[in-house]
């Protein structure tokens, strides 16, 4: 049972326990943790914005192969960057990481800035992201407030509310101010994000292990789960589209998206409203003649503002006449994939397309594993 008494509290310094937890159990063989080069803890730090660690890890070593340094990022084309980032979601770091990296080149002489101001400056950096770039690389002191420290600020030290609210962050950005210490911030910092990532976990904590349990609030009160508060519930609204899968001679039809806005940059079907005509729409928009309509199930993908439901039509043209292959528009060939940006529900359904080659059109069984 959860003791009901408030418990008393002592000041304690967390630097300390936390640093001698870290020299015995924490993560020190991470890749980015090998020559931590400013450029690679700052690629490091936007994948791991919002992913985990073990997801990241593929990622981060093959692009490093491809993008060693500033200026093998800022001269590739973005369609490449996206391509290596695709399936890593959150597609907008990585346009913010070119753009970043081309600014760099530009105006740095391809050098990583060694101030607080000209890091946040960049694209893509907020003040968490730049405090852990400059504590790691270059072991200046600034404070950082992921989501792992603020689970262990919000447990640690009761704090009450959703961290998104203005006046929780306040609070939270002071106390992780005031236990950054002066001196070992390369490793306090790695610490508590070790900590948070690996013993306060959102769900299963594991207090017995934890080095501060025992001037920890919620943990005093048996209510470790209760910190953080959760974002206030909303019900997400629903978009529909329509994506077209125009297939000629074993190829689809793809085209590249918007630059900003929902998977910004990345290639894609074409698109359009459920209610309008399809064969209409392809002679109008695409200037083709498309026949034998197949549709395919319902997919949903959602997003943290809002669900989209995509209806998969796959269609047929006998012949490209009506579109060329230029900078916006591609026939692609999953025999011979491109190098381009494709958002995981493209790569998936480009992937059903290549497994039911060769099977008999409109089967119903077919169309439901394809769903997968």
């Amino acid at each position: 049972m959860p003791r009901q008494t408030k418990p008393k509290r002592p000041e304690f310094k967390l630097a300390p326990l936390l640093l001698r937890w870290y020299r015995a159990h924490g993560r020190k063989d991470l890749p980015w943790q090998h020559q931590p080069t400013p450029y690679r803890v700052w690629v490091s730090e936007i994948m791991l914005q919002q992913t985990q660690v073990s997801t990241v890890i593929p990622y981060y070593g093959r692009f490093m192969v491809r993008f060693p340094d500033i200026r093998a990022l800022a001269n590739a084309p973005l369609d490449e960057v996206l391509h290596l980032w695709s399936g890593l979601g959150y597609y907008a770091r990585a346009r913010n990481l070119h753009r970043a990296a081309r600014i760099l080149r530009d105006e740095y002489r391809g050098t990583f800035p060694a101030d607080f101001e000209s890091v946040t400056a960049l694209p893509g950096i907020g003040r968490s992201t730049a405090g852990a770039i400059m504590a790691l690389a270059y072991g200046q002191r600034h404070a950082i407030l992921d989501g792992n420290v603020k689970r262990v600020l919000t447990r640690l030290h009761g704090i009450k509310g959703w961290p998104g609210e203005a006046v929780v962050a306040q609070k939270l950005w002071a106390l992780a101010q005031q236990h950054t210490p002066p001196q070992a911030v390369a490793v306090y910092t790695q610490a508590i994000m070790d900590m948070g990532a690996t013993l306060c976990t959102r769900s299963r904590p594991r207090c017995d292990a934890c080095p501060v349990a025992a001037d920890c609030r919620a943990h005093a009160f048996g209510r470790e789960t209760d910190f953080p508060a959760a974002r206030p519930r909303k019900t997400l609204p629903v978009r529909r589209t329509r994506l077209l899968l125009i297939t000629c001679n074993g190829r689809v039809l793809l085209q590249r998206r918007p630059p900003a806005g929902l998977w910004g940059g990345l290639w894609g079907f074409p698109e359009m409203p459920l209610d309008q005509n399809t064969v209409d729409w392809c002679r109008e928009h695409l200037h083709v003649r498309a026949y034998s309509p197949d549709p395919w199930p319902v997919l949903r993908h959602t997003f943290s503002h809002f669900h989209l439901d995509m209806q998969p039509l796959r269609l047929e043209v006998s012949e490209p006449a009506g579109i060329a292959d230029d900078a916006d528009r591609t026939w692609y060939d999953p025999r011979a994939p491109l190098r381009v940006g494709l958002a995981a529900p493209v790569k998936k359904l480009i992937g059903q397309l290549q497994n039911q080659a060769g099977e008999p059109r409109n089967d119903t069984h077919r169309q439901m594993r394809l769903a997968g």
